[in-house]
């Protein structure tokens, strides 16, 4: 029976399956050298036998490991003239926190004297009194409210370690806490019908049955529950040689942290308790002080050598732990013995310096580093924050749309906010909905809010793509324009006022709140360059404009993977023209106002071709029905044709017949094409007319990749292609230049994923809109859904909002159908996805398994897209290298 014992020296407990965690970090510790209290580790399997038979079961394994232990410290437990003192603390199984340690076992009226020859009397009586008010409720179930009525003096003053000035003498003070532990003790024995145990080993038994029956009560498995931890778990103990904190010359307790948590900044930092044990700095019995500095409590002022062994020790656990770390420590008449390492709690821009310094280091590997850090961390590194430390007045919440904050006067419409932009003072644009006929005052807002909308509704896709901080769908936000009065968390805001928007928290804050800024240098470029170096998959950028590819080639992107055209026509003389060619009678008409578009375009191209320098540039051609290019208030339409010189009848009734009831599903993407030839016609001379300029003035090759979008048959692909090459030949012929281009299309249909095999054998790439691709899949609408989104992850019907993460069982099977059917179609046919949820890391991390070329986001989202794509490759070789033959 006793063989089957496994309680080991706590330097061989590495394993943290069979000793706990807890255990497992100690015996990294101790066998690093560091200066920590000998001890020992019961496994969590004798864990379980103590918790159904008592501490006996163990049977003579304890004892020898005690022994073990006694002659490790040079003292026996129960020795009447140096005795050894114990803690026992709880080591809990993977996925679960520890139960509370018991300090001071074997401290008891035996030993007393034996104690204070060590310590002073009044300190061995302390002690003894500490164990009893800790072991006692634990232990032995006595009422914690009855012990602490039995002091004839508060708890706090009880344990507050040495005396305050103007106290009794330490005579006093020893007599009076032996009135205490007789009045604890007389408790006891009230409660239990049994005296406090008197023997060291009586203690030690039951103080590890006791807190492993504890561990396996009903009770605690469901409070393990509430909690999200593991309620089968299992509980293992650290049994060690007590470090006191108490007594003569410099004693105490505290926790040091090896790096700064805001910076990642190597610095030593934190607070102790002179004449404290365990948790005393944080429980705030006393004021505890911090470790440097120049009061007189510090450590650095009471021993600087003190502070310098800390100092080492807090070096070697980082060492020995590859990570920040906060260690909890105790120092004994000056010596330094640490009693915990743990992972250091740290912010976004802490986690990617610590994990490039330690790799710099070589404490980890690249792709070890790599691996620590969650993408989605990186977004204090790309957009300015609000200051954490700063006091916040939320007056509205919604769905974080895009990421960042920024404070400025409320602007109610796109003409508000380029007034406020041309004063210098970037506005916040608040509207009910934007649409394409705000881009301009997007442009140059410094952040969005609405009152309707979700993740893909138009502000949210275009905040993301110009890197400006967005939150949609607040609800309870009223506006009148008319008034100019925003209603919103009980206060009134009229434009003008100033207002702060944190699209990473959803939220809306009255007035301008402190912000920190951006960084792109220092471990964070070094991060991105690793990242790099380990990725497979490309990473390339969605970027409507000149300016986005600028912001874009500044982010090291593979390429432009989404330009969608639409948002070039809005300048106000395009859209001026663009609206001629919509009331145009018939085909001539329409030719002549495009050639008005064209010029516009082709330089835009010709600017984008530039500054990508031979990179794909993926441009997409018109999606959006035309309505969305007409005004909308009557007010509007009648100066539209005032200005256009056409009766306001003929305005309305061509906008009558545009509207759609249900414009997504109507005439817009490819249909467009077909039914309006003249769009696509211009737009693909202008590609190709900006391609034969951009190789002329950069000399580097131009292959521009155009994309079909809603294509849906095979028909679509096919009819529209042999339009774009009959562009193309004329191109070539008129210009007496060659060049090359590719034609595809994008997928965001469920029938263009299922009938892929067949669309891949005209397409050169396959391109997966992923926003409209899960609208059409589900049945939800990506304008409407954050109405009732947040009250169906709430209530658990969506894991995750599935316009922010891919639904990879539903949409993602499409998506896997469409990829093994596109390359039997065309076996090196090209494959992207290139809606917003190639910047979601999850998503990513779908995309590399499922076998594609790139993925494409918004310019601010593509570091942490280069970051994922980066982590899945290192763990799809770690994959396949495990399963590989001979492979351990």
């Amino acid at each position: 029976m006793t063989s089957r014992s496994d309680i080991v020296d706590l330097i061989d407990a590495a394993d943290a399956a069979r000793y706990g965690a807890k255990a497992a970090r100690l015996a990294r510790l101790s066998k690093a050298g560091l200066p920590m209290p000998p001890g020992f580790a019961i496994s969590t399997a004798d864990g379980a036998r103590i918790a159904s038979q008592g501490a006996g079961a163990l049977g003579p394994a304890l004892d020898v490991a005690l022994a073990r232990l006694e002659e490790a410290r040079g003292r026996r437990l129960g020795d009447a003239t140096d005795p050894l003192l114990l803690s026992v603390r709880a080591s809990a199984g993977e996925g679960a926190s520890g139960a509370a340690a018991i300090l001071n076992i074997g401290v008891c009226a035996m030993t007393e004297a034996g104690v204070a020859r060590r310590v002073g009397l009044s300190a061995a009586r302390e002690l003894r009194l500490r164990l009893i008010l800790s072991f006692a409720p634990v232990a032995l179930g006595v009422d914690v409210d009855a012990l602490e009525q039995a002091l004839s003096q508060t708890p706090a003053e009880a344990l507050a370690g040495a005396p305050p000035s103007g106290a009794a003498p330490s005579g006093d003070r020893a007599a009076e806490l032996a009135r205490q532990i007789a009045a604890l003790e007389a408790v006891v024995l009230e409660e239990t019908g049994a005296p406090f145990p008197a023997t060291p080993r009586e203690q030690l038994d039951l103080a590890l049955a006791a807190s492993a029956r504890g561990w396996a009560s009903p009770r605690a498995r469901m409070l393990r529950m509430a909690r999200g931890d593991d309620p089968e778990a299992g509980l293992g103990f650290v049994v060690e040689a007590m470090a006191l904190g108490i007594g003569p010359g410099l004693c105490g307790a505290g926790s040091a942290d090896s790096r700064c948590a805001r910076t990642g900044a190597p610095l030593l930092s934190g607070r102790w308790l002179a004449q404290g044990q365990g948790e005393d700095a944080a429980l705030g019995l006393r004021q505890p002080t911090p470790l440097t500095g120049h009061g007189a409590d510090t450590l650095e002022s009471a021993e600087p050598g003190a502070l310098a062994a800390l100092a080492e020790a807090v070096r070697g656990a980082e060492a020995a732990m590859a990570d920040a770390v906060r260690v909890e420590f105790t120092l004994e008449n000056g010596a330094v013995s640490l009693l915990d390492a743990v992972t250091l709690p740290r912010g976004a821009r802490a986690a990617v310096r610590i994990a490039v310094d330690l790799a710099e280091e070589g404490r980890l590997t690249r792709a070890a580093a790599l691996l620590r850090i969650d993408p989605r961390l990186l977004i204090e590194h790309l957009h300015p924050t609000v200051d954490p430390a700063a006091p916040r007045e939320v007056i509205g919440r919604g769905l974080a749309a895009s990421p960042g904050a920024a404070a400025g006067p409320v602007a109610f419409s796109a003409d508000a906010a380029e007034v406020f932009a041309a004063r210098g003072e970037p506005a916040i644009l608040v509207r009910m909905e934007t649409g394409p006929e705000d881009i301009r005052g997007m442009h140059v807002a410094a952040g969005v809010i609405t009152a309707r909308g979700g993740m893909t509704s138009h502000a949210a896709v275009v905040a993301r793509g110009l890197g400006a901080p967005c939150v949609v769908g607040v609800g309870d936000m009223k506006l009148d324009p008319e008034a100019g009065v925003l209603s919103a968390g009980g206060r009134s805001f009229r434009e003008g006022d100033v207002i702060t928007v944190d699209g990473g928290a959803g939220e809306a804050l009255a007035g301008a709140a402190p912000m920190v800024q951006p960084e792109f240098s220092g471990a964070f470029a070094t991060l991105m360059v690793w990242a790099d170096a380990h990725r497979r998959m490309g990473v390339r950028a969605n970027a409507d404009t000149p300016a986005d590819a600028r912001v874009a080639r500044g982010f090291n992107v593979d390429g432009v993977g989404l330009c969608r055209t639409e948002h070039m026509f809005f300048e106000p003389e395009r859209i001026t023209a663009m609206r001629e060619m919509i009331l145009a009678d018939g085909p001539d008409a329409r030719r002549a106002a495009l050639a008005r578009l064209l010029p516009w375009q082709r330089a835009d191209f010709v600017e984008l071709f530039v500054i990508m320098r031979g990179l794909p540039v993926t441009i997409r051609l018109l999606d959006p029905p035309l309505h969305e290019f007409l005004p909308r208030s009557d007010r509007d339409l009648s100066d539209l044709a005032k200005a256009m010189g056409v009766p306001v009848a003929k305005v309305r009734a061509r906008a009558a017949e545009l509207a759609e009831i249900n414009p997504m599903l109507g005439m817009r993407g490819c249909r467009l094409g077909v039914t309006v030839p003249e769009i696509y016609e211009m737009q693909a001379r202008a590609i190709f007319e900006a391609a034969v300029e951009a190789a002329e003035a950069t000399s580097a090759p131009v292959v521009p990749e155009i994309m079909i979008p809603l294509v849906s048959t095979n028909r679509e692909m096919t009819l529209l292609r042999e339009r774009i090459e009959a562009v193309a030949e004329a191109v070539r012929e008129e210009r007496e230049r060659g060049f090359s281009y590719k034609v595809g299309c994008m997928v965001e249909t469920p029938r263009a994923a299922l009938r892929a095999e067949e669309i891949a054998e005209g397409a050169e790439f396959l391109s997966f809109g992923t926003n409209d691709l899960t609208q059409m899949t589900y049945g939800l609408s990506r304008d409407d859904s954050g109405g009732f989104m947040r009250a169906y992850l709430a209530a658990g019907v969506f894991p995750e909002d599935p316009f922010h993460s891919l639904d990879v069982e539903g949409v993602g099977e499409l998506l896997l159908i469409a990829v093994e059917r596109g390359r039997r179609g065309r076996p090196n046919v090209n494959l992207g996805l290139c809606g917003e949820h190639g910047g979601d890391p999850a998503s990513v991390r779908f995309c590399e398994l499922a076998g594609f070329d790139y993925v494409s986001c918004s310019p601010y989202r593509a570091p942490i897209a280069r970051l994922a794509a980066a982590q899945a490759s290192i763990l799809a070789r770690r994959d396949r290298d495990d399963g590989a033959p001979g492979a351990a």
